[in-house]
């Protein structure tokens, strides 16, 4: 399978560092044909320009910023987002991402003024992320990320294609155990994804 890793985290030492080395690593030992995408090293720019907004419903040429992104979007057949989850939201350069990269005729359409998924190339997602706070907190706000990956994105891709959110909260309290219990569930679902 054609999988697209997304990963965001701007420090190469960090948890997340190796939780994404152990996607890419335990895909690509599956058999899986992996396009890792590192949105900091390849220096990817969140911010959706004025022109890109007054062109949001244009369809986008080859010359478009996001074009390269948009192409490894749509060459996938699976997607794996790898990521920590800053002030209950998905680091800016993720969310800059989906902003610039999920566009109209990407991944859905406007027919009559309705939004109509069609990013169906993708049949599988699965998300890897850290909290620093507690599962509970992360409830308390409503837990966004969990909803924009389990609601949002699950709406966008093909229609029942199985969506897969593992999360290791309260990294702020966490310990080489369980770290290393969360490292073994994640390299566990890339084994079988």
């Amino acid at each position: 399978m054609k999988v697209l890793v997304l990963y965001a985290h701007p420090v190469e030492t960090s948890f997340n560092a190796g939780l994404h080395r152990t996607i890419v690593e335990r895909l690509s030992v599956a058999g899986h044909a992996v396009d890792d995408c590192d949105l900091y090293a390849e220096d990817f720019d969140p911010r959706l320009t004025r022109a890109e907004r007054l062109g949001y419903h244009d369809r986008r040429g080859p010359d478009d910023a996001a074009a390269s992104y948009v192409e490894r979007l749509q060459r996938a057949e699976a997607l794996v987002l790898s990521y920590p989850v800053w002030n209950y939201g998905f680091p800016a350069i993720l969310k800059g991402f989906f902003d610039r990269v999920f566009l109209p005729g990407v991944s859905f359409k406007l027919i009559n003024g309705k939004v109509q998924p069609s990013l169906h190339n993708i049949g599988k997602v699965a998300a890897v992320t850290t909290y620093g706070g507690s599962r509970f907190r992360a409830m308390l706000m409503g837990d966004p990320p969990r909803k924009l990956i389990k609601r949002m994105l699950r709406a966008t891709v093909k229609p029942g294609a199985p969506v897969t959110y593992l999360a290791h909260y309260s990294m702020n309290l966490s310990s080489d155990q369980t770290r290393q219990a969360f490292m073994a569930k994640v390299a566990a679902s890339m084994d079988s994804f």
